[in-house]
C-alpha cells in the first residue's frame, strides 16, 4: 500500500452482502473483459442503479489496489494529478576557518503527487466515481493517460511519468439531463467503453433487499412489488430505486412491523419513504394524490388476511419496545 498525507489507497476486497445475480454477473463478465482487453469501463445509469457498486466489485475482481475519486465541479486539474504544496529549505553552515563564517541558504517548491498521478505511477486501479461532476478541462488530463499510456506531469523530471501497464480506470456517471452534471469531452467517451445501466431486474432486487435487511424472501418480494409498482406507474417525478427498499425494510425490522397492508405502522414507512424519495418539491395536492396511490399498491400486494392479528402484534411489539427502553 502506498499513501501520504494527502492520499490512502484501498486494499480490494469483496463486498460483505454483495448479491451477483445473472443480471449482475453478466454485467460484471462484460466489464471485465473490457477491462482485460485494455479499455476503461464507465457505467452509466440513473441513480440507484448500482454504478458505484458494480465499479467496487469489478475493482474488487482485478486485484489491484484502488484509489477513488469523486466528481466536483470544484476540481482542477491538480486535484487529480497533485500540486506543488509548499517549500522545502537548505541551510549549509561553513566554519572550517575559525575566523570565517560562511552560510549557505536555497528553497525549493515541494510537489506531493494526487490520487490519479498515484494509481499512473504504480498500476492502480482507478474508480472515477460520477466523473462527469468534474467541470471538462479538469479532466483533460486523462485524454493522454488513456490513449498514449502517457501522464503530463509537471513535477516530473521530464514533464511527463509512462503510465504503468497495470493501471486501470472506471467511470461512473449519471446522464447528462441529471442537475449538477456536464456533458463530457467527446475524445474522452471515444476512449472508453460505455455500459448503460437501468434498473435491476425484480429477482435482483429481491435478493438486494434480502441481503441488506435480513428480511425473508416473501416479505422482501412484497416490499419489491410496492416498490417497482409505483417505478412503472409514471406518476412520480423521480422514479424510486432499490435503496426504497432497503430503507422500508431496515425500518420495518427497528418497529418490529410486519409487511402488511392492514399495518397502520407499514403503511406509514411505505408513504413517508418513497413519497419522499420520488420528489424533490411536492405541494399538498401531489403529495396526497402520491400517497394515495402508494396505499392502492400496499393493499394490490401486501394484502395477508391477518390484518387484525399483525396489528395486535404490532401494538405488543411496540409496548414491549418501550417498556424494554424505560428499564
Amino acid at each position: 500500500m502506498v499513501s501520504n498525507e494527502y492520499t490512502t489507497v484501498l486494499e480490494p476486497r469483496s463486498m460483505p452482502e454483495f448479491v451477483e445475480t445473472p443480471y449482475v454477473k453478466g454485467v460484471t463478465e462484460r466489464a471485465f473483459a473490457y477491462i482485460k482487453a485494455g479499455f476503461p469501463v464507465h457505467f452509466r445509469g440513473s441513480s440507484g442503479a448500482g454504478k458505484t457498486t458494480l465499479a467496487m466489485h469489478l475493482a474488487a475482481k482485478i486485484g489491484r489496489p484502488v484509489v477513488i475519486l469523486h466528481g466536483d465541479e470544484e476540481h482542477s486539474t491538480s486535484a487529480l494529478i497533485g500540486a506543488e504544496q509548499g517549500y522545502s529549505k537548505k541551510r549549509v553552515v561553513d566554519n572550517f576557518i575559525h575566523s570565517v563564517l560562511k552560510t549557505e541558504e536555497s528553497m525549493q517548491k515541494t510537489w506531493v503527487d494526487n490520487r490519479l498521478t498515484l494509481a499512473c505511477k504504480y498500476g492502480f486501479t482507478l474508480i472515477y466515481d460520477e466523473f462527469t461532476r468534474s467541470r471538462p478541462e479538469a479532466n483533460n488530463i486523462l485524454l493522454s493517460i488513456l490513449q498514449e499510456k502517457v501522464m503530463d506531469l509537471p513535477g516530473a523530471k521530464d514533464g511527463y511519468i509512462k503510465v504503468d501497464p497495470n493501471f486501470v480506470a472506471i467511470f461512473t456517471s449519471n446522464p447528462e439531463e441529471y442537475a449538477g452534471v456536464y456533458r463530457s469531452q467527446d475524445a474522452l467517451r471515444d476512449r472508453m467503453v460505455t455500459l448503460d445501466l437501468d434498473y435491476p431486474d425484480r429477482e435482483t432486487e429481491i435478493a438486494i433487499t434480502m441481503s441488506k435487511s435480513g428480511f425473508k424472501r416473501a416479505d422482501s418480494e412484497k416490499i419489491v412489488d410496492v416498490v417497482r409498482g409505483l417505478r412503472d406507474s409514471g406518476k412520480c417525478e423521480f422514479a424510486p430505486t432499490v435503496r426504497g427498499c432497503i430503507m422500508i425494510a431496515r425500518t420495518l425490522k427497528i418497529r418490529n412491523a410486519s409487511v402488511d397492508a392492514d399495518s397502520a405502522i407499514f403503511r406509514d414507512i411505505c408513504t413517508d419513504i418513497l413519497g419522499s424519495e420520488t420528489s424533490r418539491i411536492g405541494s399538498r395536492t401531489n403529495s396526497a394524490k402520491m400517497k394515495k396511490f402508494i396505499l392502492d399498491l400496499i393493499n394490490k400486494n401486501c394484502r395477508n388476511g391477518n390484518g387484525a392479528k399483525n396489528l395486535k402484534e404490532e401494538h405488543v411489539a411496540a409496548a414491549a419496545g418501550i417498556i424494554d427502553a424505560l428499564h
